[in-house]
């Protein structure tokens, strides 16, 4: 059987260097105008305006190739009540993913109704697709076709129609919400909070009480025949746990399985997501049983990680550990999808300049994380996807989109720049002594993410992109 691993590593193989060579230097990469899937004037004004503000021509160039690419190639409808984003190289919509592709854009909402209708009809997508089955992490854009996914045809878990793969991950349901919340918080448009969004939002407060599993493992089971070991989960369950009030995690944003069903960014995440479930409720539909409930249960998720969600490193470093089972048994390693511990500012978990994270932060960027490489291309934080040596761009974007101190910024957009393979765009993950040996050119989280903080960076901090060298 083929699985998603064998696919995303042949992206290291399509790499182009004489196909390369012979394009004009920063000649576009983006698709023909009259071939891209959707057209955003406010994105296209934004990429000329901010474009003339980054004094390298390069970084200027890899700017206006990944930020649009979500719109350009992976929009495969957009309606006001049907919107279907890819990830990129996998024609599925995740809804991590795609909700992740979509926030870079949202300061842009009010001044296109069509980008506007874009995220709406996403909403609605998600909406529909979590009512399918909260458990799913990637949907079909035909609801009653079966996955065409290779690697979850024959997955032993109850596979429904419209489902693409179930592994159960936290933050699948975290960022909807997120996804929600944003566009709210963005135009005030009561528009796509209507009954069946409020039918997934009661289904996914309901689905994270029962992956506390306090009366029994609950509904969801899943086990997969695949040569890694992240692929599947342990007696279908995952390890044993002690329930302490946390939510369970199959698997973590990586699509790996979880060495400890309690996976601490995830549930921070899943804290917030809950308060921002619990604004959309009281404020744009009024819901006040939905509203309360997602409070109580944001409450009590946050009074439990703050009771077992910390550790100490051997050298006595208080941190927040990546993932526990409630019996004392901790794991410190950081994972460069987010959520990771890294990324919790970058969330709203969490302060910027909140001590616990900045200790936590710093160690995930060190010999204490062993996901973590320094090597002749970069230094970063990678993870078990894709495996030991690899660095994954979107932990450098994060630490940078993170980050108050310039110089870190700076060494971060010097990595971004020198490890796109001369592709002009930001990639899975590449190697740590060698950035033309990469995974995955098409990638529209990472470009969407690269792209914010450019955006981030002429907002708050110009003088990085206009002196960039």
């Amino acid at each position: 059987m083929i699985d998603r691993r064998a696919v995303l590593a042949g992206g290291a193989a399509l790499v182009a260097g004489p196909v390369l060579a012979a394009v004009p230097r920063f000649a576009s990469r983006r698709p023909a105008p009259g071939e891209r899937r959707f057209v955003s004037p406010a994105v296209e004004r934004t990429i000329v305006d901010v474009g003339r503000r980054i004094g390298d021509p390069k970084l200027a160039w890899m700017f206006a190739n990944a930020w649009p690419n979500t719109l350009d190639t992976t929009v495969l409808a957009a309606s006001e009540s049907d919107s279907f984003v890819i990830t990129g190289d996998i024609p599925c919509l995740w809804l991590r993913d795609s909700a992740a592709q979509m926030h870079s854009y949202m300061p842009l909402l009010r001044d296109d109704p069509k980008l506007a209708m874009l995220v709406r009809g996403l909403i609605a997508r998600q909406a529909r697709s979590i009512l399918i089955d909260p458990y799913a992490n990637a949907f079909m854009q035909d609801p009653a076709a079966a996955t065409s996914l290779d690697w979850a045809k024959h997955d032993d878990t109850v596979m429904k129609p419209g489902v693409a793969e179930r592994k159960w991950e936290v933050d699948s349901l975290c960022y909807a919400i997120r996804l929600a919340y944003g566009y709210w918080q963005a135009t005030r448009d009561p528009r796509p909070f209507d009954a069946t969004w409020a039918e997934a939002a009661r289904t996914i407060v309901r689905t994270f009480r029962e992956q506390q599993r306090k009366h029994g493992e609950g509904p969801y089971r899943f086990r997969r025949s695949a040569p890694e070991p992240t692929e599947t989960l342990s007696g279908g369950y995952g390890a044993p746990t002690r329930k302490i009030g946390l939510i369970h995690s199959g698997f973590r944003p990586s699509d790996d399985s979880c060495t400890y069903p309690f996976l601490i960014p995830a549930n921070l995440f899943a804290v917030t997501a809950l308060r921002e479930l619990a604004v959309l409720a009281r404020d744009v539909r009024p819901e006040p049983t939905l509203a309360a409930e997602a409070t109580a249960l944001a409450d009590e998720v946050a009074k439990a990680l703050t009771a077992h969600g910390r550790m100490r490193l051997p050298d006595g470093r208080a941190v927040w550990a990546y993932e526990i089972d409630g019996y004392g048994n901790a794991l410190f390693m950081d994972d460069a999808n987010v959520p990771s511990l890294s990324g919790l500012a970058y969330l709203g978990c969490v302060t910027p300049r909140d001590p616990l994270w900045r200790t936590t932060a710093a160690a995930a960027w060190s010999d204490a994380n062993p996901w973590f490489f320094r090597g002749r291309a970069g230094e970063g934080i990678g993870g078990p996807h894709v495996g030991r040596r690899y660095i994954w761009p979107m932990s450098l974007i994060v630490r940078a989109l993170s980050s108050d101190d310039d110089a870190t910024i700076r060494a971060c957009l010097a990595t971004l720049r020198a490890t796109d393979a001369d592709t002009g765009f930001i990639h899975e993950a590449f190697d740590m002594d060698d950035a033309a040996t990469f995974t995955r050119p098409w990638f529209a989280w990472a470009n969407g993410l690269f792209g914010e903080l450019i955006l981030k960076l002429a907002a708050k901090r110009p003088h990085l992109l206009e002196a960039f060298a």
